[in-house]
């Protein structure tokens, strides 16, 4: 029953204030219980990215590959073992169908073939006789390998006496990759390329030379890649210069463990990325690596100094500066990354199947399916299709996000994943201005991906020296990478030739002007 209202004023004016108040405890009850059960889908999310970072796929788009080509290799594998049992046994004729057999590829024209002769009978085996006469032979090739050969090349300098003045005469000593060093061009190319492009630490190195019968120190195998870096200094210079002569550049880092006193601490790689081939540029790709003993923004500052033009990169508030108007010599025009963004809204359609996310997911998706259709194209060619397909739905798209921004809170995730975009609109637009721009920053990226593998198995830095000499070589090999050039094979040629190069003709030992120095080694 409902209470009798009051007959007096005062009473009435009691009864009102205090449903007031209570209506006001029952919002301020409901606001917070609506606060707390926001706090506990973020951090249900937060644990749910944390999970998936730890043991999750870190695939973003399509099928899971990683586990698709486990699938096929387990599948091969099964394969292989019913043919080598099949093999094995004896031919069974199956009626019904005719068994095609698979066609084999080639073994490689180039490797050398070793012949191994098998005798032929020297009677008949029908009758008995001994006129025969050769008729052909069938070859079965066999691929094998053997393990790395050591040798020793002895430098020989003969001395000739002139018997008329009796002065002695001798050629001059050769020129070694490292000052009185006994490694030659081909080990430490060999050295330099197993540990930061195969990712072999040194030590795991030394192990397998001391297996192999010729023991190397550590410390000697890290010496030589102090003197490989000290000789490859003209050529990063060279690299460097390159790379921060282009229009636009991509820009990113990644943490590196660097070996302290009793601990290790953070250290950071960079690296500068100049790929002008998704616009059809003429000029060669090229990635510059530099380090830092930190993730302060001086530190990007002091390399790109002197740059001018385009950069795309995250949203790091250490480049801020660097887009500042007050900033020296002018500006950096930023172009902000579609897949930094994408990647905000994936985590929340995969993890929490957000509906939002979901659909800002397929509006991201359907901007970068423009971008592939044009991809190396012309930037004019590019510049024209952006207009006319892709403004539109970057427009559609901007209204969208705030729409529905409006009904989200501050503090969810989704929220933040939005703002991220409409805060840097602009930057992020860019690229329907410039035909030369990238929706995304994925060269940086994956030009990092050397370091975040090899990091897991070399550990750590050894000291602020050892990731300036990382930086160096990782220049080297990255570059050759994207010039597809073996960076091996270009180490050693290297090296060998470097000592007696003129320092103008350095130019002429970059990985796309290169050119091995023997025939045989360009056939190889």
């Amino acid at each position: 029953m409902d209470e009798p209202l009051p007959d007096n004023l005062a009473a009435a004016h009691a009864m009102i204030l205090a449903e007031r108040a209570a209506r006001i405890a029952a919002e301020t009850q409901a606001k917070e219980a609506a606060l707390l059960r926001l706090e506990i889908e973020r951090l249900k999310l937060q644990l749910a990215k944390a999970r998936h970072q730890q043991w999750g796929q870190s695939a973003e788009r399509g099928a899971k590959i990683e586990q698709l080509e486990l699938q096929l290799e387990e599948l091969q594998v099964a394969a292989g073992i019913a043919e080598a049992r099949e093999a094995a046994t004896e031919t069974v004729t199956v009626q019904g169908f005719t068994r095609v057999k698979p066609a084999r590829r080639p073994l490689p024209d180039h490797l050398p073939r070793k012949r191994i002769i098998y005798p032929t009978p020297s009677t008949c085996p029908c009758c008995g006789g001994t006129a025969l006469s050769k008729l052909g032979e069938d070859i079965t090739e066999t691929l094998e390998r053997v393990p790395a050969q050591w040798f020793v090349i002895q430098h020989v300098r003969e001395k000739v006496s002139c018997r008329a003045c009796e002065a002695i005469a001798q050629a001059p000593a050769p020129f070694h990759p490292i000052a009185r060093g006994r490694a030659g061009p081909n080990l430490l190319a060999d050295v330099a390329y197993s540990k930061f492009g195969l990712h072999l630490p040194l030590h795991r190195q030394s192990e397998r030379f001391a297996r192999e019968g010729v023991p190397i120190e550590v410390s000697t195998l890290a010496g030589w890649m102090g003197a490989v870096a000290v000789a490859l200094e003209p050529l990063i210079a060279a690299i460097n210069a390159h790379v921060l002569a282009a229009q636009r550049i991509h820009a990113d880092d990644t943490p590196v463990p660097v070996l302290a006193k009793h601990k290790t601490r953070t250290g950071r790689l960079w690296t500068v990325v100049r790929d002008d081939r998704p616009f059809a540029g003429p000029d060669p790709p090229a990635a510059a690596f530099f380090y830092s003993a930190d993730r302060k923004g001086e530190h990007a500052e002091r390399f790109l100094r002197n740059y001018k033009g385009i950069m795309q990169a995250d949203a790091y508030s250490g480049f801020g500066r660097l887009y500042g108007a007050g900033r020296e010599g002018g500006p950096i025009l930023e172009a902000a990354c579609w897949s930094h963004a994408r990647r905000n809204f994936f985590e929340l359609a995969e993890l929490s199947c957000a509906p939002i996310a979901i659909e800002a997911v397929k509006r991201i998706d359907a901007l970068f399916a423009v971008e592939r259709e044009i991809n190396r194209q012309s930037a004019e060619a590019r510049l024209v299709a952006r207009r006319e397909r892709s403004r539109l739905l970057a427009e559609d798209l901007e209204a969208w996000l705030k729409s529905n921004r409006t009904k989200l809170s501050p503090r969810s995730n989704t929220a933040v994943a939005i703002d991220y975009m409409l805060k840097r609109w602009t930057a992020f637009t860019r690229f329907l201005e410039d035909g030369r721009i990238c929706m995304s920053n994925n060269a940086a990226e994956r030009s990092l991906r050397c370091v975040a593998i090899g990091r897991k198995n070399w550990t750590f830095a050894g000291s602020d020296e050892g990731g300036h000499r990382a930086a160096a070589i990782y220049t080297m090999i990255e570059t050759c990478k994207l010039n597809d050039v073996d960076p091996r094979a270009w180490l050693a040629d290297v090296l060998a030739r470097l000592p007696e190069q003129s320092i103008t003709k350095v130019q002429e030992l970059l990985p796309w002007n290169w050119k091995p120095a023997h025939a045989e080694q360009a056939a190889a």
